[in-house]
């Protein structure tokens, strides 16, 4: 007898997984995908066994299931200090992770609710801040630094994150010419990465159906070096993919099937976690933004991934709102609950908002609440003798209460149903306290944190170390 009850999420039956791997299938055999650098066309041309001549590559089926094949169905990730952490993958996903960032031009006080541009003081605040938060699993590069110059600043925001947390890494380089870089800072201070991996590079393709020079061509040093990427596209409904939710889910996994057959043809058996980050397009004000059905094709992909037996990498939810605020809650609780209770295996951008160019460290703490809440109820409950207790029930009877029971001493300190955040006020507490708005909570909360966030204890040896090495490497500051 089945003791667990355990909520979940489904969105597409068997014969919709089959239907929408076909129609990929088609769009990479009719249509094919934009190959735009030499070095990634050969990987192609070998395979062909033929000249690409032209940057147009029509994938036929064969290669994709051979891909599929060849890819592993798990990535297991590590800590810095060498520590496994978690395993990403379809099979062992018991529950969603989620890391906060990724790539803000800006950063918003939690203190006054200014915006500044983002620094490199920022990135070490808040790599700091997704250390001590319990519920993200990985920090993913967080900010652009703004004050450094573009041929460093990726050098500079590597060495902050390395430095300031124990946690995975979701890499994110902006500067295409300084990725290899950024692995060779990292190699430096950690030496070979491929055994123990705690960096996991992330890379997009453009929509529709590009596999632009910068994207393979990074992802082809990250594979030689041995280690695991993150493939994910974005596509806007009605701009870059179709505006159906059934065409824009079969492009988009085309695309992803695309890449997963270039990483197997650069080195057969690299660990690829996929998922698309599908978005609206308001053409009014020509922004993309979250809305219930895109966070549907969230799960969708995620169901697709799983159907192949591949880790999945989704949508976080952020980028809507104008800090921690009512306009940002909606989408992000519809985010992470529905993460939880569907198959999406790691949501690593989490605490941007206008439309994620502004790092909220407040919205990355009340997102760190959200998640532990969707946490608890995905996790069910069970049903069986014990639980019920038919005899407590029986010698408390009619009338009675449960306050002294044994199963109440038991299990009460299990039954924590408090927010981290907000205290339970009564009226008159909330009166006397001068009625305090649930953002100001929320904000003063914030800042508590990122003043006792507490850095590694190598820290300072790994920033005296990774500076005087980008100094000697590049004649930076």
């Amino acid at each position: 007898m089945n003791r667990e009850v355990q909520p979940a999420l489904s969105v597409l039956n068997q014969a919709q997984k089959e239907r929408i791997h076909n129609y990929s299938l088609e769009i990479l055999a009719r249509v094919g995908v934009r190959v735009e650098s030499t070095r990634a066309r050969r990987h192609f041309a070998r395979a062909l066994n033929a000249g690409v001549e032209d940057k147009s590559v029509r994938i036929p089926a064969e290669w994709v299931h051979r891909a599929l094949d060849a890819a592993p169905s798990g990535i297991d990730l590590y800590d810095r200090l060498g520590n496994f952490r978690f395993r990403l993958g379809a099979a062992d996903n018991l529950q969603t992770r989620f890391g906060i960032g990724v790539t803000n031009l800006y950063y918003q006080d939690p203190k006054t609710n200014a915006v500044t541009p983002f620094s490199r003081r920022h990135m070490g605040l808040a790599t700091r801040l997704g250390d001590a938060l319990a519920n993200y699993d990985v920090v993913s590069t967080v900010g652009i630094l703004q004050d450094l110059p573009p041929q460093i600043a990726d050098l500079y925001a590597t060495l902050e994150m390395t430095a300031n947390t124990t946690k995975p890494l979701v890499l994110l380089i902006s500067e295409a010419q300084c990725f290899d870089a950024a692995l060779d800072l990292l190699e430096h201070l950690h030496g070979d990465l491929s055994p123990k991996p705690f960096v996991l590079p992330y890379f997009n393709p453009i929509t529709p159906l590009v596999l632009n020079a910068d994207t393979t061509d990074n992802m082809a040093s990250a594979i030689e070096r041995g280690l695991p990427i993150i493939f994910n596209n974005y596509g806007m409904s009605g701009a870059t993919s179709p505006i159906t939710a059934a065409g824009n889910l079969a492009l988009l996994n085309a695309e992803l099937l695309a890449g997963l057959v270039f990483s197997q043809l650069v080195k057969q058996g690299t660990p690829v976690a996929m998922g698309s980050l599908p978005a609206g397009f308001n053409m009014q004000n020509m922004t993309s933004t979250y809305t219930p059905q895109t966070l549907l094709l969230n799960i969708a992909c995620a169901e697709m991934m799983a159907h192949y037996g591949l880790p999945h990498s989704g949508t976080s939810g952020s980028a809507p709102g104008w800090g921690a605020d009512l306009t940002a809650g909606g989408i992000l609780w519809m985010n992470h609950l529905t993460a939880e209770l569907g198959k999406v295996g790691l949501a690593p951008f989490v605490g941007g908002n206008f439309d994620s160019t502004v790092f909220s460290p407040a919205l990355a703490a009340y997102s760190d609440d959200v998640i532990g809440q969707a946490r608890c109820f995905s996790r069910g409950f069970v049903i069986d003798d014990d639980s019920v207790a038919l005899d407590e029930i029986e010698s408390i009877g009619p009338g009675g209460n449960f306050l002294t029971s044994d199963l109440t001493f038991e299990y009460c300190r299990q039954t924590d149903f408090s927010s981290s955040i907000w205290p339970e006020m009564t009226l008159e507490d909330w009166q006397a306290q001068g009625d305090p708005a649930a953002d100001e909570i929320l904000r003063r909360y914030t800042c508590r944190l990122l003043g006792d966030a507490q850095a590694p204890v190598d820290r300072s040896e790994l920033i005296s170390r990774g500076e005087a090495y980008i100094e000697q490497a590049t004649g930076g500051p």
